[in-house]
């Protein structure tokens, strides 16, 4: 005989950390303009229990060259959003996706501006 596997209820599903529709518009408005300005070429999203991750490339086959990590469970201490370099270390941590994306966005001003 066959064996029926149940399906998982509701409530014995562990939460998955992602990102909202207006925090990733945030995030891919300012991919498309760094794609336009001829900085970036790619991007790849993962999505974890714990924590989601961002990671603009540009090269397909590098190491990315920016993350951005939100982790939920960090709102209250450090704060849910992190931009991390391409050699791991933390560049900006905050709630606000705004402030935490800033060095990114002046960083592109200065690339147009050249």
């Amino acid at each position: 005989m066959s064996v029926v596997a149940p399906f998982p209820r509701p409530r014995d599903r562990r939460p998955i950390a992602t990102f909202d529709r207006r925090e990733l518009t945030r995030i891919l408005d300012l991919y498309g303009r760094m794609v336009a300005a001829g900085h970036w070429r790619d991007y790849a999203i993962r999505l974890n229990g714990d924590h989601a991750v961002f990671a603009a490339f540009r090269r397909t086959a590098e190491r990315p060259e920016i993350r951005i990590e939100k982790r939920p469970q960090l709102r209250l201490k450090q704060g849910a959003f992190a931009l991390v370099s391409e050699h791991g270390q933390v560049l900006k941590r905050g709630n606000d996706l705004g402030s935490v994306l800033a060095p990114v966005e002046r960083r592109l001003m200065r690339l147009v501006g050249d």
